[in-house]
C-alpha cells in the first residue's frame, strides 16, 4: 500500500502521472488530501483525492509500503506545516517505509534531517534544505528508502524507480516500454 499526499497546490504532473504509473504495475495507492478530500493542483486542476486525512493513516504494520510527496507551490509548504504528514513522515521513517519526494517536496524530507547522509536531487534552488544530503543534481536519486526527483519533467522516470524498488527491475523495465519510456 502507497499514501500519496495531495496538499491545495500540488504539481499535478507530479502527483497524477505517479499515482498511474504506480497502479498500473499493480500497486495500491491510495491519495490523501491535506485539509480535506477536494484538493486543487497549482494550474487550477482539481482532484478529489480517496481520502482526507482526518482518519488514522496506515503504518508498516499495517502494510504501508510508501509515502509520496509531490511538489508544486504552494503545496510543498502546505504539506510541510501539516501535522498529519509530518506525523506520517516521522512514523515511516522510523518503520523504513520508503519516502519518495519530487521536486520542491525533497525540502520537506530535508529540513526533517530524512535525507541526511543520502544522495537526493530536488528542483534547483530547494539544495540548502536538504540538510545533510549528498545533491546530486540528477533527474533522480535512489538512496535506499528514499527517493527524490528533480522536477515534472522526470515524473515518469521518478515513478519508475517505486515501481523498480516496490515491484521489480523487470516490472518497471516493461511497464516503461509499454508506455514508450526508455
Amino acid at each position: 500500500m502507497v499514501l500519496l499526499f495531495l496538499a491545495n497546490g500540488f504539481e499535478e504532473i507530479e502527483a497524477l502521472a505517479t499515482v498511474d504509473v504506480l497502479r498500473r504495475a499493480g500497486l495500491t495507492v491510495t491519495t490523501v488530501g491535506v485539509g480535506g478530500a477536494s484538493v486543487t493542483g497549482s494550474h487550477g486542476i482539481a482532484v478529489q483525492a480517496d481520502r482526507d486525512d482526518t482518519a488514522p493513516l496506515p503504518t508498516a504494520a499495517d502494510g504501508l509500503q510508501a509515502v509520496i510527496l509531490p511538489g508544486g507551490l504552494p503545496g510543498t509548504e502546505n504539506l510541510r506545516t501539516s501535522e498529519v504528514v509530518n506525523t506520517c513522515l516521522d512514523q515511516a521513517a522510523a518503520d523504513g517505509v520508503l519516502l519518495c519526494a519530487i521536486c520542491a517536496a525533497p525540502s520537506v524530507l530535508g529540513k526533517k534531517g530524512l535525507l541526511r547522509g543520502r544522495e537526493a536531487t530536488c528542483y534547483p534552488g530547494y539544495e540548502e534544505d536538504l540538510l545533510g544530503a549528498v545533491c546530486t543534481g540528477g533527474s533522480v536519486a535512489v538512496a535506499a528508502d528514499r527517493i527524490t526527483a528533480k522536477g515534472a519533467g522526470v515524473t515518469i522516470p521518478f515513478a519508475l524507480a517505486i515501481v523498480s524498488r516496490l515491484v521489480s527491475e523487470e516490472v518497471a523495465a516493461k511497464l516503461g516500454e509499454a508506455m514508450q519510456c526508455r
